[in-house]
């Protein structure tokens, strides 16, 4: 007999390894194949069962020993959770949240908000974003009682579930809060450092966030106002029979139902109770009005497969009119809600409302009353701070739809489908309509390929050159549709129509009166505009601006010119009295260094101030400069048109 039996050999597999950036883990590949196969371990894995590292954290043990404590009578509370990585959110995050939370108006009074802790009524909200920035993460969340209102003063009932959460993950947990009352449902804002008593990262198991928290917050509600009555479920069922949203009536449809049929026949109903059976009947019949529904026999309805997204579209739809309708509370408009992938058009007018249309995740929204005298509501992208936007300025709203000029520069730089940056440069520098710096621009269109690249739409093939497809410009309005998260805005003029009107600088007037103002209505904002140019053009013959003929006004030759460098010097005087440096007018093609002192918010814009020990400059200001406050850095001015280049933070040196 041979020593190697054959029959005994086996293979000893090892672990399997990813062989390639990106690529997909091998066990999650197994998941997913087994899952679309049916088999019950991919079904398992898929579904709603607790998998490997759910245990993770503290609380998964607080959370089993509260989960069959509610009742159908126990008082609800919706608890919505967001768990920032500091690296991988913006570095103001956590200063923008807190500067949104403490805002104006939320209080019961309409006062602003005033961040509290577990033992103070009053928190510095610059000393605590001082202490948070350490962190590698934080939570935040919106906890908010159903029956609020009846409790009242919710700082008790905040400090009182923080406590039970600090005994449940068994450590002491630094938070500040904030009681908002503006809204059809009080709710509290709570931050929570990252950090356990030990300075530790806070780690909480998935299981207690998703379920034990808001577990614990109903117990609170329940024995603080004591369960509800069935008067109290019976009133609010009733209520959701005929609402234009998702309810926990049709929560109940669609845990009744076997492939979207629900069948009420008396042998095939396991719902307890005629007036609950009765009420969910009467839901369905409203679904069969909406068309959400369709009774196929007497007792069996089919509901249709899209009926909790549209219920959800439509409660969100409803909430955002009512929104509208408080805003603008003269007059008649139509009411237009803005969907950034396929706004085509600019949309141009005055802000009236802002706020959060997503408070957890911190996404703004914005109420424009349009010159084409329509109403606007428009979800912002997560990249717009609304701090910057006042209520009454001119803003410009633009979608991710329009095909973006710097494609089709590319495209026409490109010689059989390659682009070089040489070229481009080239052609930049023989432009003479361009009032760019050509480098700047260039590195611009440079910029976009690299994003482009990273989307496999373009590649490429060596330094400065790359290889494009001929339609580029169409693909990039493809791929920017795609990334939308909201629309795009810009600020035109932080000044109202009123202030405009006799403001010494370049206004946002002064350029409808030079383009001719077309577009604008008979009726709403559009009307208001009209009669603020006829004012505007009645103020520019008065500072000999502009000189009326007849029927027509005709305006100063570089109108925008003088009227900006006459406020730039009036502000420079102010200025010079102030500090006592010397203001140097920044000639057009000249470079500016100096230090990054602040910026100032004038009619013609805003701009920042340079200074560089002998005298100061003002500049046209971008978003790029301001993390640049107290650092040298140089600006070469072309026109209305600025390129940046930053040098190091100066500092005292002997």
């Amino acid at each position: 007999m041979s020593k190697y039996d054959d029959e005994q050999f086996r293979l000893k597999v090892g672990r399997p390894k990813a062989r390639g950036k990106g690529t997909t883990r091998f066990i999650s590949r197994v998941v997913k194949a087994s899952a679309r196969a049916g088999h019950p371990i991919g079904r398992t894995l898929r579904s709603g069962v607790p998998r490997p590292g759910v245990k993770l954290g503290r609380g998964h043990v607080a959370s089993r020993i509260a989960g069959g404590t509610l009742s159908s009578r126990s008082r609800r509370v919706i608890i919505k959770t967001r768990l920032v990585v500091a690296k991988r959110s913006s570095p103001r995050s956590t200063a923008r949240h807190l500067r949104y939370i403490e805002r104006d108006g939320v209080t019961r009074e309409g006062g602003p908000g005033q961040l509290y802790g577990a033992t103070k009524d009053e928190v510095d909200a610059k000393t605590f974003e001082e202490r948070v920035r350490g962190d590698r993460h934080q939570f935040r969340f919106i906890v908010s009682p159903e029956d609020a209102i009846e409790i009242g003063d919710l700082k008790p009932f905040t400090r009182a579930l923080m406590a039970q959460m600090e005994r449940d993950l068994g450590t002491r947990l630094e938070w500040v809060a904030v009681d908002h009352w503006d809204t059809e449902h009080p709710h509290t804002h709570i931050l929570l450092r990252g950090a356990d008593e030990a300075g530790r990262d806070l780690i909480i198991a998935r299981e207690y966030i998703s379920r034990g928290m808001r577990v614990r917050a109903s117990e609170l509600a329940t024995e603080w106002l004591g369960e509800r009555t069935e008067r109290e479920i019976q009133t609010a069922l009733t209520r959701e029979v005929n609402q234009n949203r998702w309810t926990s009536l049709d929560r109940d449809l669609q845990g009744q139902a076997r492939d979207f049929v629900v069948d009420f026949r008396s042998d095939a109903c396991d719902v307890e109770g005629r007036q609950r059976r009765a009420l969910l009947i009467g839901r369905l019949d409203r679904l069969a009005g909406m068309g959400l529904a369709q009774k196929t026999k007497p007792g069996v309805w089919q509901l249709h497969p899209d009926v909790e997204s549209t219920l959800r579209t439509m409660g969100e739809r409803g909430d955002i009119i009512r929104m509208m309708q408080r805003a603008f509370t003269r007059g008649e408009r139509e009411y237009v809600i803005v969907s950034p992938a396929r706004l085509l058009a600019p949309i141009v007018g005055r802000i009236v409302a802002k706020g959060l249309a997503d408070e957890i995740n911190d996404r703004a929204y914005v109420i424009v009353d349009g010159v084409d005298g329509r109403a606007h509501y428009a979800p912002l992208a997560a990249s717009v701070d609304i701090a910057d936007l006042p209520v009454g300025g001119i803003v410009e709203l633009r979608g991710a739809s329009n095909l973006r000029t710097a494609d089709r520069n590319i495209a026409a730089v490109a010689d059989g489908g390659i682009y070089k940056v040489s070229t481009h440069l080239a052609r930049a520098k023989t432009d003479a309509c361009s009032d760019q710096d050509p480098q700047s621009f260039v590195e611009a269109h440079v910029r976009r390929l690299e994003a482009l690249r990273r989307a496999r739409i373009v590649e490429r093939i060596a330094e400065g050159i790359w290889q494009v497809p001929d339609d580029l410009p169409e693909r990039g309005r493809r791929y920017d549709a795609e990334r939308a998260d909201g629309a795009l805005v810009e600020l035109k003029s932080h000044l109202t129509i009123t202030q405009q009107v006799r403001a010494m600088g370049a206004t946002w007037l002064d350029r409808q009166l030079i383009s001719g103002s077309e577009g604008l209505s008979l009726q709403g904002f559009g009307a208001q505009v009209k009669e603020a140019l006829r004012d505007r053009e009645v103020f520019l013959v008065e500072q000999g601006l502009a000189e009326r003929r007849g029927q027509r006004i005709v305006l100063a030759r570089n109108l925008l010119g003088t009227l900006r460098s006459r406020e730039l010097q009036a502000t420079a005087a102010a200025i010079e009295s102030e500090t006592g440096l010397t203001y140097r007018g920044v000639v057009d093609g000249e470079r500016f260094a100096g230090v990054y002192r602040r910026s100032l918010m004038l009619a013609s814009g805003r701009f920042a101030m340079l200074d560089d020990s002998m005298g100061f400059a003002l500049v046209p200001w971008r978003p790029v400069v301001e993390r640049r406050l107290g650092h040298s850095v140089s600006a070469l001015v072309r026109g209305e048109h600025v390129s940046w280049e930053f040098g190091r933070k100066l500092g005292l040196s002997i």
